[in-house]
């Protein structure tokens, strides 16, 4: 048996990020990972930081993903200063490009509200404009929408950075993998592991993908299920691209290290993270209808891993209902990194105040439950 005030169940992004605002605040924490600290999906993500497009976006993720990006801002200072750790964080350009006529219509319709977020400048450029950018995008793209002000990060980095600062700071780090809750009343006691158990009076569940594990724990439906994506990294000819190029759910920019990292997949296969043939070729065809000149790009290595994504796609964020001192964080999907530093700042205000900036209401992490009859 062990003590800590709080425990913080899951090592990737929202665990780690929740540990360190609560460490800034003074108040230390255990976070409990049943494998290695960033050994998902936060380890093997993109990166990529653009809280101005996607699924929900605008709409009821918008608010969270420019809070994202903000605290990003600070933690690219911050954590590398309190560490020594460089997290690649850099501001680049992106484009979207459209092939057909609907395909630059739907991005086209989304630029009046994209022009009016502070700290990004968006436009639409033709194919010539978007072959000046970047000189090896497809003859046959009609054209893009540009944005300035997007960037990116490497997430594992990230992820070490933020356990070491909030480390320093008195929070810890413990594997095992856990089994269950016991509570009296509305106040969780107990995290109950596979061996021993940690005393606690707060805990945080930031299990991703494998959220769902917690309805037991909970009494309550938690409609979470793995979204597994792949990646490649290629040793490229040519120069670097120098921003990142995106086609539907697909992407490919030169990263820090030097390789063309192209994504992603979208593939329903329940817990599997093998690397599969079938993913290769899918994203390598996506590659070169982005970039032709990428034909002649060499696979290095390939990834996968799974994203955490709700059955109606929106964060579960909050308290928990039911509980006085149990609190969710997870379901951010493809936003995860993104997401990550506002959803752990989320919490941890929650925990210390009672209450955060953010408005949470459509979150709640009981809103699957059906009402009793």
């Amino acid at each position: 048996m062990t003590t800590s005030g709080v425990v913080i169940v899951g090592g990737g992004i929202v665990g780690v990020v929740s540990a360190y605002y609560l460490a800034t605040a003074g108040v230390a924490s255990v976070v409990v990972e049943r494998d290695a600290i960033g050994s998902h999906a936060s380890g093997f993500a993109y990166g990529g930081l653009s809280p101005v497009s996607g699924s929900g976006i605008p709409g009821p993720l918008a608010e969270i993903a420019q809070e994202g990006m903000r605290l990003h801002r600070e933690l690219a200072q911050s954590v590398v200063e309190e560490t020594g750790i460089g997290i690649d964080f850099r501001v680049r350009p992106s484009l979207a490009l459209a092939f057909t006529e609907a395909e630059a219509q739907r991005l086209q319709a989304g630029l009046p509200w994209q022009r009016q977020q502070p700290g990004f400048a968006a436009r639409w450029l033709d194919g010539a404009e978007a072959r000046r950018v970047e000189p090896r995008i497809a003859e046959a793209a009609l054209g893009a929408v540009s944005i300035e002000g997007t960037a990116d990060v490497e997430p594992y980095r990230l992820v070490l950075a933020l356990t070491r600062a909030a480390e320093q700071l008195g929070a810890s780090v413990r594997h095992g993998r856990i089994t269950g809750l016991r509570r009296q009343g509305a106040k969780v006691t107990h995290v109950v592991l596979e061996r021993g158990e940690i005393a606690c009076d707060t805990v945080v569940l930031a299990l991703g993908p494998w959220s769902a594990e917690a309805s037991s724990w909970l009494d309550l439906p938690i409609e979470v299920r793995p979204l597994k994506g792949q990646i490649l990294r290629l040793q490229a000819p040519g120069p670097p691209v120098p921003c990142s190029v995106g086609w539907g759910h697909s992407y490919a920019t030169t990263k820090p290290d030097g390789l063309l990292w192209a994504g992603t997949t979208e593939e329903e296969a329940g817990f599997d993270e093998e690397t599969t043939r079938e993913a290769r070729d899918e994203i390598g065809d996506a590659l070169v209808k982005m970039l032709p000149a990428m034909a002649d790009a060499h696979v290095v290595h390939q990834t996968a891993c799974l994203r955490p994504v709700a059955s109606d796609g929106l964060l579960l964020l909050g308290r928990v209902p039911g509980f006085d001192s149990a609190y969710m964080a997870t379901g951010a999907g493809r936003k995860g990194i993104l997401f990550g530093p506002a959803m752990g700042r989320a919490v941890a205000d929650l925990i210390l105040t009672g209450k955060t900036r953010l408005a949470l209401d459509a979150f709640s992490p009981g809103r699957f439950a059906r009402p009793p009859r």
